[in-house]
């Protein structure tokens, strides 16, 4: 846990792993409902592999700005002048608005966006943005479980849920609060301030809380973007899906191997470069065949 502001009661929860000679981590952020824990499956596989990742919990901000800052103060404190973020749903807005915001001197290496959108107004929810610090916690908890898929799930997917339900019972009030304040505050992404990130926009096919118009709004944005789709994952694909959305992480990193902004370290490279493309020639295979 570390603060890094002047108001003793933020506090960031991370989870930091791999190998510390990495200076260019991929960091995760949480979507409104998740904590740090919710990329165990990330951290497990993508260590064991030889990257440097850290998952964040965010403390308490209620606006972007204050976000950004509190972030770009806790990246200085890790020393960590460039990183890789994988952001889902609010995380991802959250990573694009740092982007943005550290334009002049980037931070930012490259962008992961699960899930994820570019204009708050697409939640309708603008208009009480302002009043969500006044609700009680069962309220808030039952505005993030509106969003959640209901009906018949396969196992993985209702663990999942299960999961995120229960990270969702370990949040405060004010911590819902402002993530809510967060994710549905009027604002959105200024793309030409970060054009020049390499993009993947991950998102998945079956039923989530993005609309098909805010995902067409993504594609739009980054039109350079790598695409990769899951057919089915839901809202937490990272969480019921995890091999997939693992693979794609390592097909994103790949492009900063023997790089100074590569996540991995060097030695395990080429064995672990070989698994990929085995798995990605596997994959295309079944694809073709079906």
């Amino acid at each position: 846990q570390i603060i890094v502001d002047d108001d003793d009661s933020k506090v960031w929860s991370l989870y930091d792993a791999g190998p510390r000679s990495i200076r260019c981590p991929l960091i995760f952020l949480p979507p409104v409902s998740g904590t740090a824990d919710v990329f165990f499956q990330q951290i497990l596989a993508l260590t064991g592999w030889g990257y440097r990742v850290i998952a964040l919990q965010y403390p308490v901000y209620w606006d972007h700005l204050e976000f950004c800052d509190g972030f770009r103060k806790l990246l200085d404190h890790l020393q960590l002048d460039k990183v890789h973020l994988f952001g889902a749903s609010l995380g991802g807005f959250l990573a694009q608005k740092f982007a943005e915001y550290t334009h002049k001197s980037p931070r930012v290496q490259s962008l992961i966006l699960c899930n994820s959108f570019s204009d708050t107004s697409i939640f309708n929810q603008t208009w009480t943005a302002n009043s969500f610090w006044l609700m009680p916690a069962f309220m808030l908890k039952k505005i993030v479980l509106g969003n959640f898929a209901s009906g018949p799930l396969d196992p993985e997917m209702a663990d999942g849920i299960d999961f995120m339900v229960d990270r969702l019972e370990s949040l405060g009030q004010s911590e819902l609060a402002s993530r809510l304040t967060l994710n549905c505050q009027n604002s959105y992404v200024e793309p030409h301030k970060i054009r020049d990130i390499p993009v993947t926009i991950m998102d998945v096919f079956d039923q989530s809380a993005l609309s098909t118009e805010a995902k067409e709004e993504m594609y739009k944005l980054y039109p350079n973007a790598r695409r990769a789709h899951l057919k089915t994952g839901g809202n937490f694909p990272y969480l019921c899906r995890s091999a997939e959305v693992n693979l794609y992480i390592q097909i994103h990193l790949l492009q900063f191997h023997g790089t100074r902004y590569a996540a991995i370290d060097p030695s395990m490279v080429s064995a672990e470069e070989l698994e990929v493309q085995k798995i990605s020639l596997h994959n295309s295979h079944e694809q073709e065949e079906q």
